[in-house]
């Protein structure tokens, strides 16, 4: 009988252990699908804050996005380094003093991500190219890279600026989360000499640590359960594991004067990983931080201190 009940307690275990794995292997294909595959699972739309404040802030930013998709711009096209067509629009600025190449973020558009900007970089004399990143809007591409290959897409956009240009002006990237990630990892290449600067707005130090974040704070789900199945489909899809796309190791190597900003309450990128690539950060710096503001909210929150930070950048790397 001991050896029956022995028996039969293996089997459940071993059941369990095939029933865990397959629940495990299920989570995270889906997890894999909702951080780089281009089309959203149904089940992880995501809904409406509830929070008052929050929908004031998300209808401002539509508002300001509505507007600027409706300013005359030029739709553009590149090729990315792996054969992707990728699609851009650009603004010039008569009497331009400067170019901004714009890198918005993670399941988000660039008329959502700068539309409030934009006319603070209108009335600065600024052309814009507004790029849309890969695998999202009109671009190709099956799968987000978390800046590991979009960082060669941002190294493309400038290129085309300065042939637009004739490198007759200096260039600054600016990102907004995955595209503040984005334009920092940029920044660790080789850049043209006339890149001067790069304006990082609540980016993330790795691939890896934001998806440990996230599962673990937002979605309240134990990461270690994950952690190998995870970067075992990550190098699956992109050919590198999560803590290779870095924006720290970036930051080790780059030369590229960097304007870090982030707000204090961002509890979907939290401040301390700008914290931690400003730390990392051999290049000149500069750092605002802007007590209250959520994910992406630094501009709305503080619109004087924002501006003037970013004035004082240009001013000081140009």
């Amino acid at each position: 009988m001991k050896k029956e009940l022995l028996l039969i307690g293996a089997g459940v275990a071993a059941a369990g252990t095939v029933i865990g794995a397959t629940a495990s292997n299920m989570i995270t294909k889906s997890l894999t699908r909702l951080a780089l595959a281009r089309e959203l699972p149904k089940a992880m739309m995501q809904s409406k804050p509830k929070n008052e404040a929050v929908r004031a802030f998300h209808a401002r930013v539509e508002e300001a996005g509505h507007a600027l998709r409706q300013k005359d711009m030029e739709e553009v096209e590149i090729t990315s380094r792996d054969g992707l067509r990728l699609v851009g629009h650009w603004y010039p600025c008569e009497n331009a003093k400067r170019v901004i190449v714009a890198m918005h973020g993670w399941r988000s558009a660039w008329y959502i991500d700068f539309g409030m900007l934009s006319d603070f970089w209108r009335r600065e004399g600024c052309s814009v190219l507004f790029a849309e990143q890969r695998a999202q809007n009109n671009s190709d591409g099956e799968y987000m890279t978390f800046g590991y290959m979009e960082r060669y897409d941002c190294l493309e956009w400038i290129r085309f600026v300065n042939e637009r240009t004739e490198r007759k002006y200096p260039v600054y990237l600016a990102g907004i989360s995955m595209g503040a990630s984005t334009v920092l990892m940029t920044a660790g290449l080789d850049v043209p000499e006339n890149v001067k600067g790069v304006i990082a707005d609540c980016g993330f130090t790795s691939a890896y640590d934001i998806w440990r974040h996230v599962v673990k704070k937002n979605m309240k789900i134990p990461f270690g359960l994950f952690d190998r199945l995870i970067d075992r489909s990550c190098k699956k899809q992109l050919q590198t594991n999560a803590r290779g796309i870095s924006a720290v190791t970036a930051m080790q190597t780059t030369k590229t004067p960097i304007l870090f900003i982030h707000g204090s309450d961002d509890s979907f990128v939290p401040v301390h990983m700008t914290y931690e690539n400003y730390k990392a950060c051999n290049a000149p710096k500069e750092l605002l931080i802007v007590p209250g503001a959520i994910h992406a909210q630094s501009y709305d929150k503080e619109k004087e201190k924002y501006e003037a930070a970013i004035r004082s950048f240009w001013e000081k790397y140009r």
